[in-house]
C-alpha cells in the first residue's frame, strides 16, 4: 500500500469537511442538551383572615333567619380574596356532653358552615379553647358536619396524624399548606382535648406538643410552596402577646411557616414582618357577641403572597354591630389603621410594617 503525502491528507481532511458531518459528528449533536423551556412567572395571591367566630346569642338568630347573609357586609372583603380563613370558636354539634368546668360553652348548628361558605370563607380552624366544648361526641360531630358541608377544617382531627394535617390549595401557582393549633387551653382540660396517637382532639402548641406543631410545619414545608399557620394564643384583654409567644413564632418560621397569624385576646394586637414572614399576634374579635369598647374593634387581614414569600399585607379596620363586623370607611377607616400600627410599638415587638429587603 502506497502511502499518502501529507498534501494527500490534508486534501482528504477538507474534502470530508465540505461533505457534511460524520456519524459521530451526529451523534454528539444528538446528546448535546437542548434548551430548557422557561417556566412561567408565578401570579400573586392573596389569603384574608378573620378572627373569632361563633354564632351564640343575637348571631343565631342571624344564622337561623338567613344563613346567607349572616356575616353581613363584611363578606364583600372576604370573597375578594383568593382564600379566606378564620377561627372557628364552637362546636358545630347538637349534642355531645357540656366540658366540665367551663363558664362558657359554645355551640352551632351545621348551617354554620353554610354561613361561611356563603361569606367567602374557605377553611377554618377550630383549635382553640372552644373547639371540644362538647366532648369527643361533639368533635366527631363537628368534623362530620364539615365533611358533609364540603368545608376544611384544621387543627382538629380523629387521631393526632389528623389534627396536625395541613388542608392544602393551589393558588397562583404555588401549593399552599394551612394548619392550625391552639397555645390556649383550660389545664384541666389540656390533656384530654389534645389529639394524641389515635386519640381524637386538637393541635396544641402547649408543652410537649410544640414541637409536634413545629415537626407538622416543617413537613408541610417539604411538600409546599407557602405555608400559614393560624394559632389560637395570647392573653384576653391584652393588645401585647405574651413573652413566649415570639420564639413560638420564630420557631415555626425557621421551621417553614410564612406566615403566622391568630386570635384569642378579642381585642387586636399587633401585626408585622420579621425574619422568615410575616407575623399577627392577634386579629380580635370577628363575629362574636360580647363586644364593648377594645373588644368591639375588628377586621380583615389580606396577605398578598408570590412564589411561596409574602409580598404585601393591607389591614381592613372593622367595629362589631350586633356582632358582626362593619368596616371602616374614610377617615374613620384611617384613624382605625392608624391605632392598629401604634400597637406595633406600644408593645415592643420587633415587627416591621415592610418586608426585609
Amino acid at each position: 500500500m502506497k502511502r499518502m503525502t501529507a498534501a494527500a491528507l490534508l486534501l482528504s481532511a477538507s474534502l470530508t469537511a465540505a461533505c457534511g458531518p460524520t456519524a459521530g459528528d451526529l451523534e454528539r449533536a444528538d446528546d448535546a442538551p437542548s434548551a430548557e423551556p422557561e417556566e412561567p412567572a408565578k401570579e400573586p395571591y392573596t389569603i384574608a383572615f378573620g378572627g373569632d367566630v361563633h354564632f351564640e346569642g343575637a348571631l343565631r338568630h342571624r344564622l337561623d333567619a338567613s344563613p346567607d347573609t349572616a356575616l353581613g357586609p363584611v363578606a364583600d372583603r372576604l370573597s375578594e380574596a383568593d382564600l379566606a380563613m378564620v377561627n372557628l370558636e364552637t362546636a358545630v354539634t347538637g349534642g355531645g356532653t357540656p366540658a366540665p368546668g367551663k363558664q362558657f360553652r359554645f355551640r352551632a348548628p351545621a348551617s354554620a358552615f353554610d354561613a361561611l361558605e356563603a361569606a367567602g370563607v374557605d377553611t377554618a380552624t377550630v383549635a382553640n379553647n372552644h373547639g371540644m366544648d362538647f366532648g369527643p361526641d361533639g368533635l366527631e360531630d363537628t368534623l362530620s358536619n364539615a365533611e358533609a358541608a364540603g368545608f376544611p377544617l384544621v387543627g382538629a382531627g380523629r387521631d393526632e396524624d389528623g389534627a396536625y394535617a395541613p388542608h392544602t390549595v393551589e393558588l397562583g401557582g404555588d401549593t399552599v399548606a394551612l394548619l392550625g393549633a391552639t397555645d390556649v387551653l383550660d389545664a384541666h382540660l389540656m390533656e384530654r382535648w389534645t389529639a394524641r396517637d389515635d386519640r381524637p382532639g386538637l393541635a396544641s402548641a402547649k408543652n410537649d406538643m410544640q414541637d409536634r406543631l413545629v415537626r407538622a410545619v416543617s413537613e408541610a414545608a417539604d411538600a409546599a410552596d407557602a405555608v400559614v399557620v393560624y394559632l389560637h394564643w395570647g392573653l384576653e384583654g391584652d393588645h401585647c402577646p405574651l413573652p413566649h409567644a415570639p420564639e413560638l413564632a420564630r420557631r415555626l418560621l425557621e421551621a417553614g411557616a410564612d406566615a403566622v397569624v391568630g386570635g384569642h385576646a378579642h381585642v387586636l394586637s399587633p401585626g408585622g414582618y420579621a425574619p422568615g414572614g410575616y407575623v399577627h399576634y392577634g386579629l380580635g374579635n370577628f363575629v362574636f357577641y360580647n363586644h364593648n369598647g377594645p373588644t368591639a374593634q375588628s377586621g380583615v387581614l389580606t396577605l398578598t403572597l408570590q412564589d411561596g414569600e409574602v409580598i404585601g399585607d393591607d389591614w381592613a379596620p372593622a367595629r362589631l354591630e350586633g356582632g358582626i363586623p362593619i368596616p371602616y370607611e374614610g377617615d374613620a377607616a384611617d384613624t382605625a389603621v392608624a391605632q392598629w400600627e401604634e400597637l406595633r410599638t406600644a408593645c415592643m415587638v420587633e415587627l416591621s410594617a415592610v418586608p426585609s429587603g
